[in-house]
């Protein structure tokens, strides 16, 4: 436990109580937020989309209602807003309301609406906030999650909370802020144009004031797809290609193995859902760049030109892990990330992280600047725990980053047409 942690357990209040007491909600939290956590990924294969998640111009939205929700094998938008909520509904009944207005909602917004009808004969503020008013939906979507403290016992669930899901343990070389941490809800906003995301996550902010308010959020973003028309693998803030080990989510065997929870997983109310991890990690952009090439591309395991493993030349190579140099030595470093997020290939995720830039930090006065790391799995104790404990303990990319922000959520099922969100746990 950190020693920021240890001194906010001396508070008098909880965070969640003094929300509750003082019942802040808005933008003022909002404009105020940022934040999740990271865990650097392999990179994104260059794949053909699946016909249901096939990427569609901007002036088309794609579906809210399906089997699974939008936003995880979907082709990764260009921007993202991410927002975790705290609870502060009085009863079961009212985050049930919460998440049938929150439907309704996004909804709507997926679809590039606007959100209800503002009566303009009555002296009330619209329904809608306006700043999306004729652009396009521009591939929104919006992916619904929930934390372990929702299962504290407020609202008698406590019997229904998967067994896998709880805040992940201390790694190697955390640095966590609880601002950056935790969360009773969480909503993932991803979309090819940022004042549409903003609008999402400030509309849901002020449809949830009296029964939830914000905890952090944080923005992000990946190179667009003006500027890389041909749908390369987006580069991180380190200049390296970020996802190109991806499972391939056209391949719905493997989805169902890697990503997506079954019935035999837990509780009946996550089949056909997934389970978060968000990492906030801060680069030391200003070290890495006085680093040499050869550092830089020794510390990931990879060519930074073309993404190919080192000794390779395409970036989707096969990686040759047993490799070896004239002088007997490992072509791939054994304290490389590529290396050690592998290991022996049996556990994967579905990373799905973006760049974010949140200014000068005024202590330092270096950029507060690195990755929002996402990844979906079917289960985090069996995928994504391992992989970050072999990286904590011995990645070299750990000299140039370090992990400020961190939660987890079970992301639900899809939502049915004519249902809403979280009603099979509800």
């Amino acid at each position: 436990m950190t020693e920021q942690n240890k001194d906010s357990l001396k508070k008098p209040l909880s965070r969640r109580e003094m929300l509750k007491l003082t019942g802040v909600a808005g933008l003022g939290l909002l404009l105020g937020g940022g934040g999740a956590s990271g865990l650097m990924a392999l990179g994104r294969k260059s794949r053909p989309a699946s016909a249901v998640e096939q990427a569609s111009p901007n002036d088309k939205g794609l579906p809210f209602y399906g089997k699974h929700q939008a936003g995880i094998i979907t082709p990764a938008q260009d921007f993202i807003c991410f927002a975790a909520f705290d609870v502060t509904a009085g009863s079961a009944d009212d985050l049930r309301r919460l998440f049938k207005n929150w439907t309704a909602a996004a909804a709507a917004m997926a679809a590039g609406e606007m959100i209800g009808e503002h009566n303009t004969t009555l002296n009330t503020p619209p329904t809608d906030t306006g700043e999306a008013a004729g652009l396009t939906p521009s591939r929104t979507t919006l992916t619904f999650g929930v934390g372990p403290s929702l299962f504290d016992g407020r609202f008698g669930l406590q019997g229904r909370m998967p067994k896998g899901l709880r805040d992940l343990p201390a790694f190697a070389g955390d640095a966590l802020d609880p601002q950056w941490c935790g969360g009773d809800l969480c909503v993932q906003v991803c979309a090819d144009d940022m004042q549409v995301a903003f609008h999402a996550i400030r509309n849901l902010a002020r449809i949830a004031r009296g029964h939830a308010v914000l905890r952090w959020t944080q923005e992000g973003f990946q190179r667009t797809g003006r500027a890389d028309p041909a749908g390369g693998t987006p580069r991180n803030l380190l200049g390296f290609k970020d996802g190109t080990g991806n499972p391939d989510t056209t391949d719905a065997v493997l989805m169902d193995q890697t990503v997506w929870a079954q019935p035999a997983d837990g509780p009946g109310w996550m089949t056909g859902g997934s389970y978060m991890a968000v990492r906030r990690v801060r680069m030391r952009v200003e070290v890495w760049d006085r680093s040499t090439l050869k550092d830089q591309e020794a510390t990931f395991g990879r060519h930074r030109d073309s993404g190919a493993p080192l000794g390779s030349r395409g970036e989707f190579d096969p990686v040759d892990l047993k490799a070896k140099s004239a002088d007997g030595q490992p072509v791939i470093p054994a304290t490389s990330h590529l290396r050690l997020a592998k290991g022996d290939g049996s556990q994967q995720i579905l990373r799905r992280s973006y760049s974010y830039s949140s200014g000068l930090d005024a202590k330092t006065g270096q950029l507060d600047a690195g990755l929002l790391f996402i990844s979906y799995q079917r289960d985090l104790e069996k995928q994504f725990i391992p992989i970050q404990q072999r990286l904590a303990k011995n990645d070299k990319l750990n000299e140039y980053t370090v992990h400020t922000g961190s939660a987890v959520f079970a992301c639900f099922p899809g939502i049915t047409n004519g249902g809403y969100i979280g009603d099979t746990l509800i």
